[in-house]
């Protein structure tokens, strides 16, 4: 543990300055917040090792507080202060879990003792439970599944990209997993036992995401009864993820690009300047260059975001990585909604994969939950699709047909080559939904494998589709 975390909850700023000052100086880094249900919201964002909280606080008791961070992580060592030094505060505060409590005023030296104390228990308290797991450990194993090409050259990228500190700007259409590439380039770096920190830029209102980006100080407006932290000062040490950055209006993004440049920046309502050390990655599914032609986004933003730029392809561009999705989404719903869901037949896979998923891997999930948690047991079936993804039966087609000789000129058309274009057709499509194994694409077309081949090769088919054969 070579830095200490350490998180005071104290409403009074002269008391917050003092002790960001001397615990600072003592090379700790320290996260002050002015309430206790903002501290409780911390503790669920970023490791933190000791608490030192007041006792009287505006919106809960401080024991209280200490409780629930105790529950979120039973190692935290938690130091209560108190301005009355009352010895039934200071027994309330030890049956609570309080490692010691601190009476104000304080002496700096009893401080900086009491905190090495503190940490040394921590240590102990680690080294005889293991080591911690960080707040959003449950990332690092979530995987970017598939095998398609466009999918290894997204792996490929990250892994190189990974233990470089350059910003990185995700591109892609939406639901293609951009913010699961983000944490695994957080994850996958020297970063990974700092904060990842997700902002959503168009999820919050105009008027607040600065406060929420760069944190307020008290009574910088209306309503701020305390001093907020921002996203940028949660993510110190870490990886702050920007997503759907297109969204910034054009004010917030003079301010960003500041902090790009200097890596610094001041809360709303203050004067001070707070240096950071942080990673960003932003993510859109915007053309960012287009929009920067058309005034809406500044260019030299747009350049300072586009260091390592990352495009994730659309499921249709991946379509062979559908069956591993959809094993995937199977095995992890049956976890968590204690379903039986084994499979999914392959007509019912055939069609899945011939979808054009407008919404991407996040509309593919939805859809395998919502045949999970109607199945409950067995294989999904075609019948157990919504008709949005089964294709149109014959009298459909019929209607088609009608439609399109309605729409024939004079002249007629030739029978022959239709049939052509449309044997060609199923012959390609065969071939794509069996990855290219002629064998299999002939018991899909119920004929021979050898007679395959020959129009395969008569056909010239070959030559247009060769990345899918397999003779």
């Amino acid at each position: 543990m070579s830095v200490v975390s350490i998180l005071v909850v104290e409403d009074d700023e002269g008391v917050q300055d003092l002790l960001r000052r001397l615990l600072s100086q003592e090379g700790h880094q320290v996260t002050v917040v002015g309430g206790g249900q903002e501290a409780i919201r911390m503790a669920q964002e970023i490791p933190i090792h000791v608490v030192l909280t007041d006792l009287q606080l505006p919106d809960i008791d401080g024991l209280a507080v200490l409780e629930r961070i105790r529950q979120i992580d039973s190692k935290v060592i938690g130091i209560v202060m108190t301005g009355y030094g009352s010895i039934d505060g200071a027994v309330k505060a030890m049956k609570a879990g309080a490692f010691d409590f601190l009476t104000k005023p304080f002496n700096p030296v009893a401080l900086r003792a009491l905190i090495d104390k503190a940490v040394e228990a921590y240590r102990r308290c680690r080294e005889a439970s293991g080591p911690r797991k960080p707040a959003r450990a449950s990332y690092r194993a979530e995987p970017l599944v598939g095998t398609s090409a466009p999918i290894r050259r997204v792996l490929e990228f990250v892994a190189k990209v990974a233990n470089h500190d350059s910003t990185v700007l995700i591109q892609g259409e939406s639901g293609t997993g951009k913010e699961l590439v983000a944490r695994m380039l957080h994850f996958s770096s020297l970063r990974k036992d700092r904060p990842f920190v997700p902002v959503n830029c168009g999820a919050i209102p105009e008027n607040l995401l600065e406060s929420e980006l760069f944190g307020h100080e008290k009574g910088a407006f209306t309503g701020a009864a305390h001093t907020r932290i921002g996203r940028f000062e949660l993510a110190h040490g870490g990886t702050i993820f920007l997503d759907e950055i297109g969204e910034l209006s054009l004010g917030l993004q003079v301010k960003l690009l500041r902090v790009l440049q200097e890596r610094s920046f001041e809360r709303v309502g203050g004067t001070r300047t707070i240096d950071v050390d942080v990673r960003v990655v932003a993510a859109t599914n915007q053309d960012l260059e287009q929009a920067s032609q058309q005034k809406r986004f500044r260019e030299d933003l747009y350049y300072r975001l586009n260091v390592i730029p990352i495009t994730m392809p659309s499921l249709k561009e991946r379509r062979s990585d559908i069956p591993q999705l959809v094993n995937h989404f199977m095995e992890k719903l049956n976890r968590t909604k204690q379903t039986a869901v084994t499979s999914c037949s392959p007509d019912a896979m055939a069609c899945l994969m011939e979808h054009h998923w407008p919404g991407n891997i996040r509309e593919l999930e939805n859809m395998i939950e919502r045949l999970v948690v109607l199945k409950q047991a067995g294989t999904i079936e075609v019948s157990d699709l919504p008709e949005r993804v089964v294709p149109r039966p014959a009298v459909a087609m019929e209607s088609q047909t009608e439609q399109y000789f309605i729409g024939m000129s004079y002249q007629g058309v030739s029978l022959s080559g239709e049939l052509e274009q449309l044997e060609n057709r199923l012959i390609l499509g065969a071939l794509r939904r069996a990855k290219g194994i002629t064998s299999k694409a002939a018991q899909l077309l119920q004929m021979n494998r050898t007679t395959l081949v020959e129009k395969i090769k008569r056909k010239g088919l070959a030559s247009k589709d060769q990345s899918c054969l397999a003779f």
